[in-house]
């Protein structure tokens, strides 16, 4: 009965959406307040209804009801509690009734809190949103039905995908799915104000927060869905350049250019046309990698679909969206006002230079991407793209993109000093050289790229404080002066600073553990050891290890330094019988600095195991630093001036030539 109840309410959702799609369009367009007005309540009733459907499913799986065809596939009755319940979204048709659910989500936070915007304007996001959320409904109910029936009902499930049957999972889809998903709202704000032909800083204020809430969810996702396939599957890397991989990265670059170009449309009123393209482009590089991942055009671990239908009903999905946008930009963009003039030498040419570069990467890693697979369609070699030219093309334009990022800040509007600014770099720019020095003093042997990389890191985690340091006028004023500015600066400000910090953090990481990770790889005996680095490993013993729904084999692995034991490491095998798929557990011991990571391989016939080893310098720093942009970001967005509709106000009458700028500039 409770599926019946969550299937009626997904029927319901697609009404109210179709109504949400239309009534308040033609209302805005007519003048008409009863249907501008029932945009609210729609786009409410629509969430209400699809939260009835996703927790019909939640408790289908929490219940182990098996008459339910998804449970039946996806779960298994010894299977822990917080298993069962991630198998909610760790299938493709769970997957998109939470997609689903966050797009309703999102909407019913713009019905339910941007009560001062526009009527019209309210009216027509909205609207939009219903759109988006009726083809995503159809495509449910009419290819991806997740609580459909199956009679009889089975004794048991078939189980999770052991792979995905881990703590991570529990909290890796919602959590990207909110930065994917998050971004329709910058979308529908787009459209609906090409719809009105009208872009001003309004309009720019009203899109920075709901575009820096999916932003702050993609970072972390992303993070997240890196550190487990860290210890998960078993390789020692962070980054694969999977297609899938690549499918959230497009629109975190896309989405991070959009937030820079929407300062300078509420501080200048300028880029108002390539600012509606960028959100228009990041969300359909959001619906691209719905449609990588759901089509059945890639295999991949993170994959969840393999029937050509869907693939055809997402395509379509597709074409109406990014194409009906698209052809709507084309119409309607030239009309837009051009905003105000700006030197070539100036903040709002740094913007422009740091969206033109992120662009410029999102191109190349979608080039990547989509090559190959459209090769095969026509008929051609089938071919992969891997790290080689990611490493060729990508890094090129991150590098001059990192060099900017702390520049910018620092130069005026309208008219910049270059010297001026960079002369108050010297401290960043110390620090850089001080890292590239020490870095090839420690590691002589190079490679000399990887010096200048940890130079750069260095460059933005000190130039993000020295911005900091300059608006609150450190050393150039009475310390009574400094902490009055400290107090009254813009908490964006510090968020911003820490988002840029953490983009130096994880720099660091990635260019340590990709330049001096070291590896061994062998088969061993109990009571033999391996050396790695100044580590020695020494594999104990192997012994049987049982579990709720599988049993398997654990090593037991001393790692010392000289003399001292400093961990005891236990890299395991677990088979899942019902599932019939071992799955490997690796052992990671970490200082903070850096991590030692063990795994177990397969036994051979003499009583060995074949064992692999790693040392990943700073590899927690790729993640920690990931964690220090979401934390900026969210500091910025707890900024008063993030509220949608909220005035800015002066709160004191220092001189705030340092603090006149805009959130999280």
């Amino acid at each position: 009965m409770i599926a019946e109840i969550g299937q009626f309410a997904l029927v319901l959702a697609l009404l109210v959406a179709l109504v949400q799609a239309s009534a308040p369009l033609y209302g805005a367009a007519r003048g008409n307040a009863p249907l501008i007005v029932l945009a609210r309540p729609a786009a409410q009733a629509q969430f209400a209804l699809v939260l009835v459907a996703f927790l019909s499913l939640i408790y289908a799986f929490a219940s182990s009801d098996f008459s339910v065809f998804l449970v039946a596939e996806t779960s298994h009755s010894t299977m822990p509690l917080i298993y069962k319940l991630a198998g909610v979204w760790g299938n493709h048709e769970g997957s998109m009734v939470l997609w689903v659910l966050i797009l309703t989500l999102f909407g019913a936070g713009v019905a339910s809190f941007g009560r001062n915007l526009p009527p019209a304007l309210q009216a027509r996001v909205l609207a939009v949103q219903g759109m988006i959320g009726a083809g995503f409904l159809a495509f449910i109910l009419l290819t991806s039905d997740p609580l459909a029936r199956v009679l009889p009902p089975p004794a048991d499930g078939r189980g999770l995908n052991p792979l995905l049957q881990d703590p991570g999972l529990a909290s890796h889809p919602p959590m990207l799915y909110l930065g994917y998903v998050g971004f329709s709202i910058a979308f529908s704000f787009a459209v609906a104000a090409l719809i009105e032909g009208r872009v001003d800083a309004a309009w720019a204020r009203w899109v920075r927060p709901w575009t820096l809430a999916a932003w702050c969810a993609l970072t972390l996702g992303i993070a997240m869905g890196s550190w487990w396939a860290y210890y998960t599957l078993g390789w020692g890397g962070f980054w694969f350049w999977d297609p899938v991989e690549n499918a959230s990265f497009m629109p975190w670059l896309a989405g991070t250019a959009l937030l820079h170009s929407a300062i300078v449309v509420e501080k200048r009123e300028a880029l108002k046309s390539w600012t509606i393209l960028l959100a228009i482009l990041t969300f359909s590089l959001s619906l691209i990698g719905t449609f990588l991942v759901r089509s059945g055009v890639l295999t991949s671990v993170h994959a969840f679909a393999n029937d050509p239908r869907r693939g055809v009903f997402i395509l379509l999905l597709l074409a109406i969206a990014i194409g009906g946008s698209l052809v709507l930009y084309a119409v309607r963009a030239p009309a837009l006002e051009g905003g105000g003039l700006f030197a070539p030498m100036s903040r709002e040419a740094a913007l422009l230079l740091n969206n033109l570069l992120l662009a410029s990467a999102a191109a190349t890693v979608l080039i990547g991407t989509l090559y190959p697979l459209l090769l095969e369609v026509l008929g051609g070699p089938k071919i992969s793209v891997g790290a080689p030219y990611f490493n060729l093309t990508f890094t090129p334009l991150m590098t001059p993109l990192l060099l900017v990022v702390i520049v910018g800040p620092l130069l005026a509007w309208k008219r910049a000093d270059l010297r001026g600014a960079l002369e108050r770099l010297w401290a960043a720019a110390g620090a850089a050289i001080a890292g590239i020095l020490a870095t090839l003093y420690l590691h002589s042997g190079g490679p000399v790229l990887a010096a200048f990389g940890m130079g750069l890191a260095a460059w933005l985690v000190v130039g993000a404080a020295v911005e900091v340091a300059e608006r609150l006028k450190l050393g150039r004023a009475p310390w009574r002066e400094s902490w009055q500015r400290a107090r009254h600066l813009p908490r964006a400000g510090y968020g911003m600073a820490l988002a840029h910090a953490g983009l130096g953090i994880t720099l660091a990481g990635i260019v340590a553990m990709t330049s001096w990770k070291l590896e061994h790889i062998g088969v061993m005996h109990p009571g033999e050891t391996a050396t790695l680095g100044s580590y020695s490993l020494k594999l104990e013993r192997v012994e049987p290890l049982r579990g709720p729904n599988f049993e398997g084999e654990r090593a037991v692995v001393s790692l010392s330094r000289g003399q001292r034991l400093v961990a005891t490491l236990f890299p395991a095998r677990r088979n899942f019988p019902v599932a019939q798929q071992e799955v490997g557990e690796t052992a990671i011991h970490t200082r903070g600095i850096a991590d030692v990571y063990a795994v177990l391989g397969d036994p051979d016939q003499r009583g060995g195991w074949t064992m692999r080893f790693y040392y990943n310098p700073l590899a927690p720093f790729i993640w920690f630093g990931a964690v220090v942009m979401t934390f900026g970001g969210l500091i910025s967005l707890s900024d008063r001036r993030y509220r949608i509709g909220a005035p800015s106000r002066r709160r004191s009458p220092v001189d705030a030539s340092g603090l006149a700028t805009a959130p999280g500039e």
